[in-house]
C-alpha cells in the first residue's frame, strides 16, 4: 500500500467516501453537491488544507484531509486530521496506521508544527479505540461547537 497526496481528479473518490464517512459515523446523509464543491476548493486552494490517499494496486483505499490551525501558545501550526474513511474491506488492516504514521513524520520534521489533533463522534467507539492505539490522548478537550448548516 503506497500513503501519497491525493490528486485532484481523485476527488469524485474522496467527495464519495466523505458522503459514507457521515452517514456511518453520524448517520448524515449529506448533499452530495456540496461536498462535491467542498472536496474541490480544497483542491483550488491549498490553504484550506491537503488530502491524502492509500493507494493498494491503484485503487484509492482510503482518504484523510489535514487542515491546520494557529497555536500563538505555541508560535507553531497544529495539523488537524480529518474527514478520515477507510474502505471497509481494507479496515484492521493497518491502513490507518500507514496514514497516521506518515502525517506524524510530515509534522515531526517541519518545525513548524507543534502536534497533531483530530476529533471523533463520542459514539464512533471503533475510531475512538484506533486512535488511543496509537498513541493519541482524548482527554485534555471537549469540542463544541454552534454549526449553522
Amino acid at each position: 500500500m503506497i500513503f501519497r497526496e491525493a490528486k485532484q481528479e481523485e476527488y469524485k473518490v474522496i467527495a464519495g467516501f466523505q458522503n459514507k464517512t457521515a452517514l456511518e459515523t453520524e448517520h448524515l446523509k449529506l448533499d452530495a453537491e456540496t461536498v462535491l464543491k467542498g472536496v474541490k476548493a480544497v483542491f483550488s486552494d491549498n490553504t484550506k488544507g491537503k488530502y491524502y490517499v492509500v493507494e493498494d494496486d491503484g485503487k484509492v483505499v482510503s482518504s484523510l484531509l489535514t487542515t491546520y490551525e494557529w497555536s500563538d501558545w505555541r508560535n507553531k501550526y497544529v495539523i488537524w486530521i480529518q474527514s478520515v474513511y477507510v474502505l471497509p474491506e481494507y479496515r484492521r488492516k493497518g491502513v490507518f496506521n500507514l496514514m497516521y504514521s506518515e502525517i506524524k513524520n510530515i509534522a515531526e520534521n517541519n518545525p513548524k508544527y507543534s502536534g497533531i489533533r483530530l476529533y471523533v463522534d463520542k459514539t464512533n467507539i471503533n475510531a475512538r479505540k484506533v486512535y488511543e492505539k496509537i498513541g493519541m490522548s482524548g482527554n485534555h478537550y471537549d469540542l463544541f461547537e454552534d454549526m449553522f448548516s
